[in-house]
Formats: C-alpha cells, sequence, structure tokens
C-alpha cells in the first residue's frame, strides 16, 4: 500500500489547492511546522522520512521547555511537496481551514534509520529551524498517540513561549488572518489563532 493512500482518499485535489504529491526518491531531513486554523487550532509537525512527511498534529504546538510534554497525534504520511503549501483549505473539505508555515528548516536523527525507529516508537533529533533548534524527541505513547519533548540544551527555555513569541509565517509573514484574507477563507475564524 502506498503511504501516501490516507492522504489522496482524503482530499479532492479538483477543490482543495493541496498538492496531490507522490513519494520523494530520496529523502533529506527536512521538517516543517504549518499552524493550521481548522475546526480547531493546531500545529502540523512533520519530518521528512522515507520519501515522505510524517505527520503529528500537536494541539498546544511545540514548547521550548524540557518540563512540558506535547501531544502529538500521528496523522496520515504527507507528500513533500506539501512542506511549503501555505494557503486556504476550503470549508467543507477535510482540515478545511487555514494554513501558515509557521517553521521549516532541517533535522538530523541520532539514528540512520528514521523510519525504523518511528516504527519502534521513539525518535531523537536535532532540529536546525527558523524558529526551532537543539534536540527533541517524539515517543510513542499507545496507539496514534504521541508526545513531542524538547530536550535540556541552549535552545531549551522555561520562559519563552515561541507560539506567541513567534506567531508569524517565516516565508510571507503574514498572520492566520492574512493568510485568510488573501486566500479568501474565513477571516474572523482564522484570527482566533493569531495572538
Amino acid at each position: 500500500m502506498s503511504p501516501l493512500k490516507d492522504y489522496a482518499r482524503k482530499r479532492r485535489f479538483d477543490r482543495t489547492p493541496e498538492p496531490p504529491g507522490k513519494i520523494a526518491a530520496r529523502s533529506k531531513h527536512r521538517f516543517v511546522i504549518q499552524k493550521h486554523r481548522a475546526s480547531a487550532l493546531h500545529y502540523d509537525f512533520r519530518l521528512e522520512a522515507d520519501g515522505v512527511l510524517k505527520s503529528w498534529a500537536v494541539p498546544k504546538g511545540p514548547s521550548l521547555n524540557p518540563a512540558d510534554k506535547r501531544l502529538a497525534m500521528e496523522v496520515e504520511d504527507h507528500p513533500v511537496e506539501y512542506g511549503t503549501f501555505e494557503g486556504v483549505i476550503p470549508e467543507g473539505e477535510y482540515g478545511g481551514g487555514t494554513v501558515m508555515l509557521w517553521d521549516n528548516g532541517t533535522y538530523e536523527a541520532d539514528v540512520d534509520d528514521v523510519g525504523k525507529a518511528l516504527r519502534a516508537g521513539e525518535l531523537r533529533f536535532s532540529l536546525d529551524g527558523k524558529k526551532l533548534h537543539g534536540s527533541w524527541v517524539l515517543v510513542r505513547t499507545g496507539g496514534r498517540k504521541w508526545l513531542l519533548m524538547k530536550r535540556t540544551d541552549a535552545a531549551a527555555s522555561k520562559t519563552v513561549d515561541i507560539t506567541t513569541e513567534k506567531p508569524r509565517s517565516v516565508t510571507t509573514r503574514r498572520l492566520l488572518a492574512g493568510i485568510a484574507r488573501d486566500g479568501g477563507g474565513n477571516v474572523a475564524k482564522a484570527a482566533t489563532g493569531d495572538p
């Protein structure tokens, strides 16, 4: 079964601007975080591995505080091309709402085979993004439920709320409301995800 089968099954590409995508020939260890105001605000955390973007929905977003254990719900794999998507998914479509490219960059895993580590339920890695840096860990706690945690290092902070301090898109500098306005989306709904 194609790792993108669930992704394609949930979308109607004649009605949504999301890319259909394909499996990439070689993973380049990119990561992306998309702030997504759909039925509820969440952050989609994605790591490139096995030719796709392995994906988790993180309701509260990432935290720089190593004491915080952020719930990360595993969702369907996304195509690598999705890592540049910012815009409006029409209401009534799967994931309908406004999507912001909140952070991106590269990551370095502590193991050679990222896919194997994820299948085993734990991945330790370092991020080199525009907003997030340093060491992190993803740990499966059961089924689709994982925890995303910052590891203690120079990039950790107990006082900085990175989602509030840096709320804008890394590519367009817009807030969610601006993305919705420019894309014909629900500006009032999107604005509830802005600080």
